[in-house]
């Protein structure tokens, strides 16, 4: 029987879950899963589940106004059961790492909209985590802009948009260095003890919108750098590619 390393991995060559190192965790998507929202998206990488919905207001916010231009924000939280111990509510006031998310994930999908051909209406993202095994906030940029899709798509057919505002696809995805090993879309153990960890965020064009990069321990190279740069972009193929394949299904199907 292969043995574990302290940081959760195998000295097989693979890890704990049966992953090879630049493998992604297992994606399903669940498609109109509520039923209110225009569009509604259960993502599932592997134990991480968020839920995505995407809810339109004919407004934009005050200061956006006088632009004509629309407008794509996000919120995210995770619910209490997410994780291994009860995750109090944000009752009153946000965290510092969901406020740091939430404008992560807006930002991603701003980036995508071409916002004159939006018209001055919003779109409002709610990213709930809930279950969470690492890597929430790049499950929750993916999942969202399949929600985001379905919600324009609800735009087009009752005519309140001429023209698709969606200028491109988005996806994200964790890559890190754990025990000297580079590792793709890392799980919560793997996420906890990774010496690096990056989080990746990029454009079906292959155009960065955003490189979260930290050194827990020993600092980074360039060219360990570069190394981590291409299997996230390798990994987001894949995932884009399952965006494409779940969006090809026609509206709302699973």
């Amino acid at each position: 029987m292969a043995k574990r390393t302290s940081r959760g991995l195998r000295d097989s060559g693979r890890r704990v879950d049966g992953r090879r190192f630049d493998a992604l965790r297992p994606v399903k998507v669940i498609r109109g899963f509520t039923k209110n929202a225009p569009g509604s998206v259960l993502f599932r990488a592997g134990d991480t589940h968020v839920l995505c919905t995407a809810c339109v207001e004919e407004s934009v916010p005050e200061w956006r106004e006088a632009s004509g231009l629309g407008w794509v924000t996000a919120e995210y939280d995770m619910l209490p059961a997410s994780t291994g111990q009860r995750r109090a509510r944000n009752r009153t006031k946000i965290d510092g790492r969901t406020q740091e998310i939430q404008r992560l994930i807006g930002r991603s999908l701003r980036a995508v909209v071409d916002m004159s051909k939006l018209g001055p209406r919003s779109i409002l993202i709610d990213c709930d985590v809930i279950q969470a095994d690492g890597g929430t906030r790049t499950a929750s940029i993916t999942g969202a802009y399949i929600a985001l899709v379905d919600a324009v798509r609800a735009l087009l057919r009752k005519g309140l948009v001429r023209e698709n505002p969606i200028i491109d696809s988005v996806a994200a995805v964790s890559v890190g260095m754990v025990d000297g090993r580079l590792l793709l879309d890392l799980n919560y153990l793997e996420d906890k003890d990774a010496e690096v960890d990056f989080n990746v965020v990029q454009t079906g064009r292959g155009k960065f919108i955003e490189v979260q990069g930290t050194a827990e321990g020993k600092p980074y190279t360039r060219q360990e750098m570069s190394r981590m740069l291409a299997l996230a972009e390798r990994g987001i193929r894949e995932l884009r590619a399952v965006q494409a394949r779940i969006i090809g299904r026609g509206a709302k199907a699973g």
